[in-house]
């Protein structure tokens, strides 16, 4: 049986404050409402005057503004701070079991871990451990290094999804822990509309089980060639690349034996089951302008096959594609009146993997011949119909992600296209809660 270790994993050193308030200690990933200042006023009003792990973070709606490293200085000094000043209880070693009821009803189920930045890899086709599920623009990648690069902290939103259909880890880790008698290290209210979490330590007597259900899943997921896909990036593939990048530099000061221990080397993550009955698959939509419709739907038709139809209503496209597995419904008006095509394919894969490419040639070759087509991404089918309903325009309903297909499909195709799916609402994604030591402060090493 492989050990921890192996499958690139420790059980991580959480810091938890002493008293929490979750309701202005806990704040929503930093890599959303990147649109909307408003959220982060009142995110800022929320925690106003108390220890918050605002203070500890760069919101991305001002990765771009002037000043930008006098924040991240005071980001840090805010770090050592909370640690010279024991805001934080004595460390747990320990894995961290998670329920986060969100506002939508939902509850999702989660185990914080610390991974091997040596098992990740977020390049296409990667056959490590951990892997990428939509493509990294590596361009996103400097900005984020100046943050964490020398922070006495990291602070974990990154979501990992493990294949498990048999619900073995986190489902069955948290069953023992409640049955147990564990009381939680934290309960209460996330702020703004975030619903709730609950989290439990998970004894080490449990360790043993967490890791034979890992030699499991890792076993069933071990292709021909010996590698072993493990884990999939499922939120914050930009935050790990960062953590990624920044061992890579940092371990060249390393001697051989400080690399094996080095905080550095490692990031906390949430691992949740992509069969968890709280987390839902969200399809993110799209919307060309300036193209011309039927031109693109015989455009897909030749790559991917399949058959035509028309649809007498929106009521029967919307229902013709949310019941299958890879047809595709254009919104758009002809004439006088809205046409709602349906595309039925028979792609056997994540159709969004088939799809994006032939829309991004399409794209680039009638521009190269005098057109102006653009593309955005939408969340909810209303807009869709909203926007096809306008002149130019078409709208383009997605099928549903298949989480069978999700994780066979990263595995032989690479990353999936960007903005190919969506883990529920804004609300509902990772907040900063739990930390972690990261960099030594002055001249020791980490």
């Amino acid at each position: 049986m492989k050990k921890f270790e192996a499958l690139g994993i420790q059980v991580p050193e959480i810091l938890l404050p002493e008293t929490i308030d979750l309701k202005s200690w806990s704040v929503i990933a930093c890599d959303q409402y990147t649109q909307d200042r408003e959220y982060w006023k009142k995110a800022e009003k929320a925690a106003e005057g108390r220890k918050s792990t605002l203070n500890l973070i760069l919101p991305e709606v001002y990765l771009d503004d002037s000043g930008k490293e006098k924040k991240v200085a005071r980001i840090k000094k805010t770090m050592q701070d909370y640690l010279t000043d024991n805001v934080f209880a004595p460390p747990l070693q320990n894995f961290i079991y998670t329920e986060r009821k969100t506002a939508y009803g939902r509850v999702r189920h989660g185990l914080v871990i610390a991974v091997d930045l040596e098992t990740y890899e977020w390049k296409p086709f990667s056959k490590s451990l951990i892997r990428a599920t939509e493509a990294t623009i590596p361009a996103r990648i400097p900005p984020r290094k100046e943050i964490r690069n020398g922070a006495p902290l990291e602070l974990p939103h990154i979501m990992l999804l493990v294949n498990d259909p048999d619900h073995s880890i986190v489902e069955r880790t948290g069953s023992a822990v409640k049955e147990d008698g564990e009381s939680p290290v934290y309960d209460g209210e996330l702020m703004l509309n975030g619903g709730s979490i609950t989290g439990w330590v998970v004894p080490e007597k449990r360790n043993a089980d967490v890791l034979y259900a890992l030699n499991r899943i890792a076993e069933a997921n071990t292709a021909d060639d010996g590698s072993v896909f493990l884990f999939a990036v499922g939120d914050g593939n930009h935050s790990l690349a960062t953590a990624k990048a920044v061992w890579d530099e940092y371990k060249v000061t390393l001697s051989q034996k400080e690399r094996l221990t080095s905080r550095v080397r490692y990031a906390l993550a949430e691992v949740v089951n992509i069969y968890d009955t709280g987390l839902t698959f969200e399809p993110i939509h799209r919307v060309l302008f300036g193209a011309d419709t039927p031109s693109l739907v015989a455009a897909l038709k030749t790559e991917l096959g399949g058959n035509v139809r028309e649809c007498s209503s929106a009521a029967e496209l919307e229902d013709a594609v949310k019941k299958s597995a890879a047809s595709f419904g254009f919104v758009y008006r002809s004439a006088d009146a809205v046409s709602y095509t349906l595309l039925e394919t028979p792609v056997m894969e994540l159709a969004v993997a088939r799809f994006q490419p032939v829309v991004d040639e399409y794209i680039m070759k009638e521009n190269d011949c005098g057109k102006n087509i653009s593309i955005d991404y939408i969340h909810g089918s209303g807009e869709v119909f909203k926007l096809g309903a306008k002149n130019d325009t078409t709208g383009i309903l997605l099928p549903p992600v298949d989480k069978d297909s999700f994780f066979n499909t990263i595995n032989t195709r690479g990353p999936l296209p960007r903005k190919s799916f969506s883990m529920g609402e804004a609300d509902e994604k990772r907040f900063y809660l739990e930390c972690r030591k990261l960099f030594q402060t002055g001249s020791g090493k980490n």
